[in-house]
């Protein structure tokens, strides 16, 4: 198979699922009229990370799908994908043609979900307040291009961008735009524990256990003005320690639907033997997995280690071990499915070669075996971690040329620590805040970047992802952002292995199931209804 043709359609919105198994209705023991949906996804307040789901400070695909249902943005990313549409807001638009400076007017009369009127200073507040608290690894990232925040009146905002930034309305699409009411969250400290204050379709209820949440009830804001059509009056979300402890759920019918992240092995199983009344649906993901470096430690600081390593690793043999058919190989930081992907690390260093590994630690003058240990996170990105890195583990060390050894951790240990520089290599997951070649570049390559890391790239962060914001025309930014891929493969701080697909579940009898997860992770709960037939 020649590698170099790995490459899915750019339109990603308009790739259809693929559904399969749909079989007899069940009697389940229901919730009241609830939907309930199950994740694996984990939420937990410790001491190093107190505060998950204040949108300042958390940024994970599961804290995110809280903060989707519950606290509202100016614009928001329609379901079938495409430029940001207004949400909060009645209307959005750039004010100038260098994409600097960009104005919203709130929709009429809009209140928080306790009543209290939302206005232009409580937009104004809630980025403000994210620029102010910086969270480290956190998504302050994102609205790194705002200079200023102004408001014109009770309904006018107006954002002041350093540099011009084409990408801004999807970022005012994501959580850390979400707007806070000023009386909830303060302006210097994170809002720590389970509660979430907003004006979405949704107001929560956590139900936890030893800091850990065990279920969210989510009901209808009856107050909520937005773009959305919410199908329901009330979804639970039911919070998995493992794949099989959810599965096991589905089939008893305590839940309606499971989505991530579901077992590879029983996906496969589901698509080649359907379960009687349970309906699977694939959709075309863009969550990546890679390698982290950190490139200040010993072991990999010199560049041609962390190459080396690139030479060797065998996405086939994992993708096709580990993940089956469930994950295709990826070599490059932007995924196939977004327009400009390009496979950076495959025209870099082709199949992999051992002797080719070899000869770049011999000229580099690295004596070998290298010595390291690959850390992963045992209970954040699927079952399916583990037998990846003993597969990472057995490719690196057959070559001998390293002598690595695994080590698993929980999540919740695992982020802190790697935030603190405590892993040399290290597995991590990239679900997209927004579907642009942008987001799955910016955020990995400059100063107080997402994984803390003390790599840099003057030329991608000073020069060519300020150029690429210049283009409204993101294909027109092709050029740019094959540059960008092509020094993320030289200079290798993160080694791109595998994209992923979406993976849902359901009981027959729900409906809106294609629709209540995006390409990206996310969950869209108000699609989901039970059918009245």
């Amino acid at each position: 198979m020649n590698r170099k043709n790995l490459v899915l359609p750019a339109v990603v919105g308009l790739l259809a699922p693929v559904l399969a198994a749909c079989g007899a209705s069940d009697d389940r023991a229901d919730r009241g009229a609830a939907v309930v949906v199950g994740t694996t996804d984990r939420l937990v307040a410790s001491k190093g990370s107190p505060a998950p789901l204040d949108p300042a400070v958390g940024y994970e695909a599961g804290a995110w799908n809280v903060l989707r249902q519950t606290v509202q943005t100016l614009t928001r990313v329609p379901l079938g994908g495409g430029r940001p549409v207004p949400e909060a807001a009645e209307n959005c638009r750039f004010t100038d043609r260098q994409n600097e400076s960009y104005r919203c007017e709130l929709r009429p009369g809009l209140t928080f979900a306790d009543g209290s009127p939302l206005t232009a200073d409580d937009v104004k507040y809630s980025i403000d307040r994210v620029l102010a608290l910086r969270t480290p690894g956190g998504p302050a990232t994102l609205l790194d291009t705002v200079d200023t925040v102004e408001t014109q009146n009770e309904r006018e905002v107006v954002f002041h961008l350093r540099t011009p930034d084409a990408t801004f309305p999807y970022k005012l699409a994501t959580p850390v735009a979400g707007i806070v009411p000023r009386s909830a969250y303060a302006a210097r400290s994170a809002r720590t524990g389970f509660r979430v204050d907003g004006s979405g379709p949704y107001t929560m209820k956590a139900t936890t256990e030893n800091q850990r949440v065990v279920r969210i009830s989510f009901t209808r804001n009856p107050r909520y003005k937005g773009g959305l059509k919410i199908r329901n009056e009330r979804v639970e979300l039911d919070l998995f320690r493992s794949a099989d402890a959810m599965e096991t759920a589905l089939r008893d019918r305590r839940i309606d639907m499971m989505t991530r992240t579901m077992n590879p092995s029983r996906i496969q199983q589901l698509r080649e033997h359907p379960a009687d009344g349970v309906e699977l649906v694939e959709i075309p993901g863009l969550a990546t997995h890679y390698l982290g470096f950190d490139t200040t430690d010993p072991t990999v600081k010199n560049r041609a280690v962390r190459q080396a390593m690139a030479q060797i690793v065998d996405r086939d043999e994992i993708t096709a071990k580990a993940y089956r058919t469930t994950a295709d190989p990826l070599y490059s930081p932007i995924p196939a499915g977004i327009a400009t992907h390009t496979n950076s690390f495959y025209d870099a260093y082709g199949e992999p070669s051992p002797a080719k590994a070899a000869q770049l630690l011999r000229s580099a003058h690295v004596r070998t075996p290298v010595k390291l240990t690959l850390d992963y996170t045992t209970d954040h990105y699927g079952d399916a971690t583990a037998e990846e890195f003993e597969l990472l583990k057995k490719q690196l060390n057959d070559t001998g040329l390293f002598d690595v050894t695994v080590r698993g951790t929980a999540w919740d240990t695992f982020r802190p620590a790697q935030l603190r520089g405590d892993y040399a290599v290290y597995g991590m997951g990239w679900f997209p805040d927004f579907p642009d070649p942008d987001n799955f570049t910016a955020p990995f390559l400059g100063r107080d970047n997402v994984l803390n890391s003390a790599y840099t790239s003057a030329t991608a962060q000073r020069t060519l992802i300020p150029q690429s914001r210049r283009e409204t025309d993101r294909t027109a930014a092709a050029d740019t952002f094959r540059r960008v891929q092509d020094i993320v493969a030289r200079d290798v701080p993160l080694l791109p292995i595998w994209q992923g697909k979406e993976y849902v579940a359901a009981r027959q009898g729900i409906t809106g199931v294609e629709r209540a997860v995006s390409t990206s992770a996310g969950l869209r709960l108000g699609e989901l209804a039970r059918d009245p037939r």
